[in-house]
C-alpha cells in the first residue's frame, strides 16, 4: 500500500493538508505530489473560497460587474475542536505576517480581537433578543439529551432520519431560540441529517452553554483564502509540487482483476476547460489518487447589483466524478442523497462591498458590537414556515475590517446569506434566489430597520448607504448545505475504502467516525489519515481528538444551560 507519488484530484483543504503530511511526515519529495484542479481557491471541498472579485471572476464570469469583493462562505473556527487544522498550519509560514507561522497568526489576532457576540438573534418590536434564555421545554430538553446520550453503537438508527421527523411530535423545538442560533451558527436545516446533528451535539456540546455570544468562536486576520489556503498553496509550490488548474478530471479507469472488489486506479480522463481538449493520465503503481470527492460550491453562478445569479443544473465536476466511481463498485456510497436533492441544500449568500463606514457604523450602533463579533439573525416577526411557524429571514457577518489584504483603508465589506432561498422577502417581495445584489441590500435594510425603532432610524440613511454601495453580489449555491442532506451513514465512502490499493477519498463527503462535517477540522482530518495510509506513517501518530461529549463536567454545564 505504501506509495512514493500523489495525484490529487481536487486542490482543496483536504487534499493540500495530505500534501503537506506526506512532505513532513512521510518524508515525501514535493515534486513527486501534482494537483489537478478547476482552480486554486479551496472549491474542491468548499471549506474555503478565493476572496476578491477579479482576475477569477472576469475569466469565468466576463458577462458580469466584477467590481467589489465576493466570499460565497466563511467559515468559524474553534481551537478546542480543530486540533488538526491548527496542527497543519502550525507547519506553514503565514504570508501576511513575516516570522509567524499561520497557527500563530490565527492565534495572535484572535488574541487581540476576541468574539462575544451582543446581538446575536434580532427581532422586529423586540430588538435584541435574550439569546442566553434558551427557551426549551421539558419535552425539548428530553429529546436533546437521548440524542446526546445515544452510544455510539447506536448512531445507525438515525440512518435516513431528518431533523424535522427526529422531532416530529415536538414542533416548539423549532420555535427556540436554541434551534434559530443553532441552526444559523452550523447551517442546519429541518431537513437536515439527524445523524449529523448529534455528531455535532457531541463535538460541540460545551458551545451549549455559551452559544448567544459565541465566544468559542475564533477568527482568522484575513479571509480564510489568504490566510488559510494561501500559505498552503505558498508552501507547496515551494515544495516543488506541480498545481495544475483549468482540469476537470471527468472519467476513472480501473484495473481489470479477478480479485473480488480490488480497487485499483490505472488512469484518468480529463478536460482542459481552457483549450476544450480531452487529456489521458497513466497512473502506474507507485501512485497513490487522493480524490476529494464532492464540492458544495460546485455549480455555484454569481450575479451582480442588478442581477440575479443564475441556476446552474450541473451536477458537478467532483460530485460526478464521484458517481462515476460508484458504477464500478458498491462500497463508494451514493452521491444522489447529497447532489441529487436540491431543495435540501440551495443557498443564497450575498458580500457587499461599500465606499465608506456608514452602514458599517449604523449596523455598529443597532446592534451595540464592534465589527468582528457578529453573526446577526434576524428572526421573522409572523409566521414563514409550512408548518406555521416563525423562522430566521437572514443572517449577516460583520467582519473584522480590513477582510482583504487589499481593501482600501475606507471600505467595508460584510456577508450575508438566506438558508432557505425560495422564501420570499419580506420588504422586497420576490423569493431570495430572485433577487438582485440591490434587492438584497434593500432588504438587509428593511430587517435592520425593524429592530431600529425610532423617528431617525437606519431607514431614513437608505438614500445614503445606497449611494455608497461598490458592489453588492449574489451567489447561487446548489449544493452549500449538501453535506448536511439527510442520509445513512453508507451513503459516504469511507476514506480508504475497503479493497483500494491506490484510491482515498478526502473531504466533506467522506464517512468519519465522530467527526462534524462542514468543518475545516474534518477536511485536514480525512487529508492527514489518506497521507498516513499511503506514506506508512503508523496512524498512532495522527493527531489526538478530544471527546468532549465524554467530559462529565461540560455536560453538568450544557445540563444545567437547558434549564435557563
Amino acid at each position: 500500500m505504501v506509495k512514493r507519488k500523489a495525484i490529487m484530484i481536487g486542490a482543496g483543504l483536504a487534499n493540500m493538508a495530505a500534501a503537506v503530511y506526506l512532505i513532513q511526515e512521510g518524508k515525501w519529495n514535493g515534486e513527486n505530489i501534482t494537483f489537478y484542479s478547476l482552480d486554486d481557491h479551496g472549491s474542491n471541498d468548499g471549506s474555503t473560497d478565493k476572496a476578491q472579485a477579479g482576475e477569477y471572476w472576469n475569466k469565468n464570469y466576463p458577462m458580469n460587474n466584477t467590481k467589489g469583493f465576493i466570499a460565497r462562505g466563511g467559515r468559524m473556527l474553534n481551537y478546542r475542536t480543530y486540533v488538526d487544522l491548527m496542527d497543519l498550519l502550525a507547519r506553514v509560514p503565514s504570508v501576511t505576517e513575516p516570522g509567524m507561522t499561520a497557527a500563530e497568526d490565527t492565534r495572535d489576532f484572535d488574541a487581540h480581537h476576541r468574539t462575544y457576540d451582543k446581538a446575536r438573534l434580532l427581532k422586529g418590536g423586540v430588538g435584541i433578543v435574550d439569546g442566553g434564555k434558551l427557551g426549551l421545554n421539558n419535552k425539548d430538553r428530553l429529546l436533546l439529551t437521548k440524542l446526546v446520550m445515544m452510544p455510539d453503537s447506536q448512531e445507525e438508527r438515525l440512518d435516513n432520519v431528518t431533523i424535522a421527523e427526529y422531532f416530529k411530535d415536538d414542533p416548539h423545538m423549532f420555535q427556540t431560540n436554541f434551534w434559530y442560533m443553532w441552526e444559523t451558527t452550523f447551517a442546519f436545516r429541518t431537513q437536515s441529517s439527524a445523524q449529523e446533528l448529534r455528531r455535532y451535539m457531541h463535538q460541540m456540546i460545551y458551545e451549549f452553554t455559551q452559544i448567544e455570544h459565541l465566544v468559542g468562536v475564533n477568527r482568522t486576520r484575513y479571509n480564510q483564502y489568504e490566510s488559510i489556503m494561501l500559505p498552503l498553496i505558498k508552501y507547496l509550490q515551494g515544495q516543488g509540487c506541480h498545481i495544475i488548474l483549468n482540469r476537470r478530471v471527468t472519467d476513472w479507469e480501473f484495473k481489470e482483476t479477478t480479485m473480488q472488489d480490488e480497487i485499483t486506479v490505472t488512469g484518468l480522463v480529463m478536460e482542459n476547460t481552457e483549450t476544450g481538449e480531452e487529456e489521458h493520465v497513466t497512473v502506474d503503481d507507485d501512485t497513490a489518487v487522493i480524490f476529494t470527492n464532492g464540492s458544495i460550491t460546485d455549480a455555484a453562478t454569481i450575479g451582480d447589483f442588478n442581477t440575479p445569479a443564475s441556476e446552474n443544473m450541473d451536477y458537478g465536476a467532483a460530485s460526478s466524478l464521484w458517481k462515476k466511481a460508484t458504477e464500478h463498485f458498491y462500497n463508494l456510497g451514493n452521491p444522489d442523497k447529497f447532489f441529487a436533492d436540491r431543495d435540501a441544500s440551495e443557498w443564497v449568500s450575498f458580500t457587499l462591498t461599500t465606499n465608506n463606514h456608514l452602514l458599517l457604523n449604523e449596523i455598529t450602533r443597532i446592534t451595540t458590537q464592534e465589527p468582528g463579533n457578529a453573526l446577526n439573525s434576524f428572526i421573522s416577526t409572523e409566521p414563514i414556515t409550512p408548518l406555521g411557524h416563525e423562522d430566521v429571514n437572514m443572517s449577516i457577518v460583520v467582519h473584522h475590517q480590513p477582510h482583504f489584504t487589499t481593501q482600501k483603508p475606507n471600505e467595508t465589506v460584510l456577508w450575508g446569506y438566506f438558508l432557505y432561498p425560495r422564501r420570499h422577502g419580506e420588504f422586497v417581495d420576490k423569493q431570495y434566489i430572485k433577487m438582485t445584489g440591490k434587492e438584497m441590500l434593500e432588504e438587509l435594510i428593511g430587517q435592520l430597520s425593524k429592530v431600529d425603532p425610532g423617528p431617525v432610524n437606519i431607514k431614513s440613511k437608505k438614500k445614503e448607504i445606497m449611494a455608497s454601495v461598490v458592489n453588492c453580489i449574489p451567489v447561487y449555491m446548489p449544493y452549500a448545505s449538501a453535506l448536511f442532506n439527510n442520509r445513512a451513514k453508507s451513503d459516504r465512502p469511507e476514506i480508504i475504502p475497503a479493497n483500494s490499493t491506490n484510491l482515498a477519498f478526502t473531504g466533506e463527503f467522506v464517512e468519519q467516525p465522530y467527526q462534524m462535517i462542514f468543518t475545516e477540522q474534518s477536511a485536514v482530518r480525512s487529508g492527514e489519515i489518506a497521507a498516513f495510509h499511503f506514506a506508512g506513517v503508523p496512524m498512532k501518530r495522527l493527531v489526538k481528538n478530544p471527546r468532549y461529549d465524554k467530559d462529565p463536567k461540560t455536560l453538568f454545564r450544557a445540563t444545567k444551560k437547558m434549564f435557563e
